[in-house]
């Protein structure tokens, strides 16, 4: 009997232990430790998201700590798909053989930091000024 996956989690892509053959466990346990570490990246962003929102006092610009912890929060959730895709890929391209496959993660997640920083900043030393 086969067991069917209910609707939501559908895709056309085979199953993930239809493809390939099942590589050595301790490179399937450390990409797991890998994609655990981008999860706890992803839940420190969103608790300092809402570590802004809660406890920061209010800025001088109107709605400027909301904007930053709805940032942090929303960049941990792209922090978790894209860990996700990312264990997703290299388990499937140990499975067949193939080279793991570049992730943006680190990137994406330094520019946003990065962004994020300066908007900060930008809006301490505007409130310092005055």
């Amino acid at each position: 009997m086969s067991r069917t996956r209910p609707s939501l989690l559908r895709s056309s892509r085979p199953a993930l232990h239809d493809v390939g053959v099942d590589p050595d466990y301790r490179f399937t346990l450390a990409n797991e430790r890998t994609f655990l570490a981008w999860i706890r990246t992803a839940l420190a962003l969103m608790a300092g998201g809402v570590a802004v929102i809660q406890f920061v006092p209010t800025f001088g610009l109107s709605g400027a700590r909301h904007a930053v912890g709805l940032a942090l929060v929303a960049l941990g959730g792209v922090v978790a798909a894209g860990s996700y895709r990312h264990w997703d890929g290299n388990e499937r391209a140990m499975r067949m053989g193939h080279r793991l496959p570049p992730s943006l993660l680190p990137r994406l997640l330094t520019a946003a930091l990065a962004v994020v920083a300066v908007a900060v900043l930008a809006v301490v030393l505007a409130e310092s000024r005055h």
